[in-house]
């Protein structure tokens, strides 16, 4: 395990701490023209074989290099302006998989998948955050949806799916102090969304507005903490 997670260090190290803006810059500009990419690859390489400190890894290292820069030329002639974002969060997942990969080849560790797959908790676990994430807001949304058609808010505001982002968030939090038992978290995490909403429902001066919103908190914070007791009884 302790190979993993120095390869994963130097990944970290060389794609944020090692590259600085002006390359990122460089290589969306120039991308397979530009030095900087090089530089970047010969720095994961170097850094790899640091952390490691055994030069019997150096086909390791080269492979993940290899593979590394692959992805980076995918991403590079790829992505455009409008999905960066989507690209980057698939850079580094490839980058990830890749890592993962290359260490179960190699240390070809004893996981005993089976016992995982059979395990009782982790599909509780599973099934619950699945719930939590996927599920919820669409049921709140159902719920909710005859008092969200009477309210009038004008002009639109609001950032996409925010909404829906922070309904997540928040029900993963909960979900979570509840399963470690720290339930006064959880009324700290209410009382900081209380005082950000403050200002919306001060300047709307709207009582159904109000009572939406705080349907739907409590709501959201009720189901969530329901679905972490209720991991806690079963397990």
């Amino acid at each position: 395990m302790i190979l993993l997670v120095k390869l994963l260090f130097a990944h970290l190290i060389g794609d944020f701490v090692l590259q600085p803006k002006s390359w990122v810059q460089e290589k969306e500009k120039k991308k397979a023209r530009s030095p900087k990419l090089y530089i970047h690859f010969l720095i994961h390489g170097l850094l790899i074989l640091l952390v490691l400190w055994d030069i019997q890894c150096w086909f390791l290292a080269m492979l993940i290099v290899v593979i590394h820069g692959l992805i980076d030329f995918t991403k590079l002639y790829l992505q455009k302006k409008k999905n960066k974002t989507k690209w980057f969060v698939i850079d580094q997942v490839l980058h990830l998989f890749s890592i993962l990969l290359l260490w179960l080849i190699w240390e070809k560790p004893n996981l005993e998948i089976k016992i995982w797959v059979e395990s009782p908790t982790i599909w509780i676990y599973a099934t619950s955050l699945l719930f939590l994430t996927a599920v919820t807001g669409i049921l709140i949304q159902v719920i909710m949806a005859k008092w969200s058609n009477a309210i009038d808010d004008g002009k639109n505001q609001s950032l996409d799916n925010a909404g829906k982002y922070i309904g997540i968030l928040e029900r993963l939090l909960v979900f979570t102090f509840v399963i470690i038992g720290r339930w006064e978290a959880i009324g700290f995490l209410l009382a900081a969304k209380s005082v950000f909403r403050f200002g919306d429902l001060k300047e709307s001066k709207d009582r159904k507005l109000t009572e939406y919103i705080l349907i739907g908190t409590l709501l959201s914070f009720g189901i969530a903490i329901l679905t972490g007791m209720i991991v806690l009884a079963i397990t």
